[in-house]
């Protein structure tokens, strides 16, 4: 069972995503305002959050930029706006996932799961990799080139393990999305070119 945190200021859908993630067997806490959900964040350890964009007294690009500087729990960021530039300053800060409203609840549900699963996965590792002087520490959850420590997003490190994991090999687009977002996840194939373009 893992304890999901949703913020989210529209009362009727965060009850209604309570709801459905209780039904999975999952602890569902919920905050209406960036500020308590920051604070729910910092206090209530959760596994997993879903977090509105746009929040009252402090909008959800703040809560998980400030989120992010503390934790590497799994983020899922919900939006009313579904401009390619929101998604990717949403991604810029520190989100694993996005999702436009309205949203199917089965796939908003798939997701959940996919990045529990990842986050579970990352968790139980205690790999090094190595590729010439980087080094990758899946157990710790650090990054290190040339003996210098490097901070990277949870997405941005998974792909970066994927990769060095198979240094050498050529890995096709749809081979990299199975392995870094899951294959439970409804990603666009050009999400992939915006992480090799950072």
């Amino acid at each position: 069972m893992a304890k999901i945190l949703i913020i989210e200021d529209e009362a009727p859908l965060a009850a209604t995503l309570a709801y459905n993630i209780r039904q999975e067997g999952h602890e569902a806490i919920t905050a209406q305002d960036g500020v308590t959900g920051l604070e729910a964040a910092r206090q209530g350890d959760p596994d997993l959050i879903v977090l509105d964009l746009m929040l009252p007294r402090l909008d959800g690009l703040e809560v998980c930029r400030l989120i992010r500087r503390e934790s590497d729990v799994p983020i899922i960021m919900l939006t009313a706006r579904s401009r390619e530039i929101d998604k990717v300053v949403g991604l810029e800060v520190g989100a694993d996932d996005y999702v436009t409203k309205p949203f199917s609840m089965v796939e908003m549900l798939a997701r959940i799961k996919a990045a529990l699963r990842r986050s579970t996965a990352r968790d139980r590792g205690d790999e090094i990799v190595r590729a010439g002087d980087l080094e990758v520490d899946t157990g710790r959850h650090r990054v290190t080139i040339g003996g210098r420590e490097i901070t990277l997003r949870p997405r941005e490190f998974e792909l970066l393990r994927v990769l060095a994991s198979r240094r050498g090999r050529v890995l096709s687009r749809t081979d990299l999305l199975r392995r870094v977002w899951g294959e439970d996840e409804f990603i666009d194939h050009g999400t992939v070119d915006k992480y090799a373009e950072d």
